[in-house]
């Protein structure tokens, strides 16, 4: 799959408008699966499908414009899409708690209720943003393994560095969020 997905990338990068699509249908169900877990690992509810997450992260890539170099890059850009989509979700239905006039929206009928984890979410990706400013590869770094479901393996090979660095800064970037994390709730 890895050379028709590069054969996709190349067609996309020539101009192909279509090739970027077949790339993302070639890598669909991996989306998927990545999605599954990820909001899975997040809470038990009622309104967030995988398929959902996934569809809208892929609106949110085409309409970018941005062609991936690689299989590795693709996977990094739909990480990011799908964090996009749970926190400006999580930040919808927050703002519908507080009494927003906003009409009521879901992606799907069944699955992850963002309700429950709206401030969660939130919290997670304020530590990202603040991790952002003080260490940019650390960020991506948790992006793509929170958000993408990437490992480490993969990780290393995106970043250019050995497993052993990602490892390294998998736990000074959790260490981070930690703080973080506990902060925004004011505990000590």
């Amino acid at each position: 799959m890895a050379s028709d997905f590069s054969t996709r990338l190349t067609a996309a990068r020539s101009g192909d408008p279509v090739a970027i699509s077949e790339a993302f249908e070639a890598t669909y169900d991996e989306l998927r699966r990545i999605a599954r877990v990820q909001l899975r690992s997040m809470r038990p509810g009622e309104t967030l499908r995988p398929t959902a997450l996934v569809n809208e992260a892929f609106l949110r890539l085409v309409g970018h414009c941005v062609v991936p170099a690689d299989q590795g890059h693709f996977y990094a850009l739909a990480a990011r899409a799908m964090r996009h989509v749970l926190v400006d979700y999580a930040r919808e239905r927050g703002a519908q708690k507080r009494g927003g006039d906003r009409r009521r929206t879901t992606l799907d009928d069944s699955a992850i209720s963002v309700d429950v984890i709206a401030d969660e979410m939130l919290g997670i990706d304020s530590a990202l943003t603040a991790l952002e400013q003080v260490d940019d590869r650390l960020a991506r770094l948790v992006e793509w393994r929170f958000f993408g479901g990437m490992t480490e393996d993969q990780i290393a090979e995106t970043m250019g560095v050995t497993g052993r660095t990602v490892r390294r800064d998998w736990q000074k970037a959790r260490a981070f969020l930690y703080r973080e994390l506990r902060k925004g709730t004011g505990a000590s």
